[in-house]
């Protein structure tokens, strides 16, 4: 058997890759906060969230005696079909279920299905467990209250970058629960699968601050509940994970993906070539194909046979 990365390339037009690879080509590298000094003051220049039309509903949910914000966007064109927990990224230590207001209303519609976006707790004024006890809470909200708050019980997640590490780290708290089979599918998108630096990607971002604010406390960064990379993976929904052919993070995706499929699960692995870390939030045609793919294997998850 030839084992060759292009045969796990997402099948895209060699226009929007040549364009692809003249936008990364003419744009500097970024970099997150190297310190909480820095962290600090990347948060206070960060922009307002632009509303959603519809905007969203603000409200906190409570399960497992915990409390926490959500943000809801439900499907102008009708009923839901089902819902979507959305957990967004930024390293642990920025962003907000706020900034993904535009995209979760688009995602919405374009899935007919209500989107809940958790607005879990920050490092490294809440470190880790903080955040995954967030997410936990509101995937267990869900999965309590779903049918009589949105008329059904079908649920995905997903999330990007820090936020595919908590999506995954849920589900692993839910499967450990026996409260994961309502989930119908997880749509990750260049998760962070190795925080303790043993793995290569995981060695790569080894000095980065943002490891520093969430889990330096840590005696054992290897436990799944931060590294789910490490963890127990059989008896999970089926998950598309999405990542960059350039992305630090490439290898970790690699290694999830063999691990979930040799563990029993069904994982449908995309890599799109010159995308680097975050590339789905880029103003780029592969980026544009990237979000409808992961919508329309959501889409299959929520309801299955049923058109956009």
């Amino acid at each position: 058997m030839r084992f060759a990365l292009e045969a796990f390339f997402a099948d895209v037009p060699a226009e929007q890759v040549d364009e692809a690879r003249e936008f990364y080509a003419a744009r500097a590298a970024g970099r997150g906060p190297a310190s909480r000094a820095e962290l600090m003051e990347v948060r206070a220049q960060r922009p307002a969230p632009r509303p959603a039309d519809p905007p969203a509903v603000a409200e906190t949910v409570e399960a497992a005696g915990v409390r926490v914000p959500v943000r809801i966007l439900t499907p102008a064109g009708g009923p839901p079909r089902g819902v979507h927990l959305d957990v967004h990224g930024g390293g642990f230590y920025m962003d907000s279920a706020a900034h993904r207001d535009v995209r979760n209303r688009e995602l919405a519609d374009a899935l007919q299905a209500a989107v809940v976006s958790v607005d879990y707790r920050l490092a490294p004024e809440h470190p880790w467990p903080a955040a995954p006890d967030d997410c936990e809470a509101a995937a267990l909200w869900l999965v309590e209250e779903a049918e009589a708050r949105f008329g059904t019980s079908r649920l995905t997640i997903g999330g990007t970058s820090a936020g595919a590490t908590l999506a995954f780290a849920t589900l692993l708290r839910l499967r450990d629960r026996d409260a994961v089979d309502r989930f119908t599918g997880a749509a990750l998108e260049f998760g962070t699968y190795d925080l303790s630096a043993r793995t290569p990607a995981g060695r790569r971002i080894a000095d980065e601050y943002f490891l520093q604010a969430y889990v330096g406390h840590a005696e054992d960064r290897t436990v799944p509940d931060i590294s789910p990379l490490y963890g127990v993976l059989d008896g999970l929904p089926p998950a598309l994970l999405t990542v960059g052919g350039a992305d630090v993070l490439l290898e970790d995706n690699l290694a999830l993906a063999g691990r979930l499929s040799a563990a029993g699960n069904d994982v449908d692995l995309r890599v799109y070539p010159e995308a680097p870390h975050g590339f789905t939030a880029h103003p780029t045609a592969l980026a544009r194909t990237a979000l409808g793919d992961a919508e329309a294997w959501l889409r299959d998850r929520i309801a299955p046979g049923a058109q956009q």
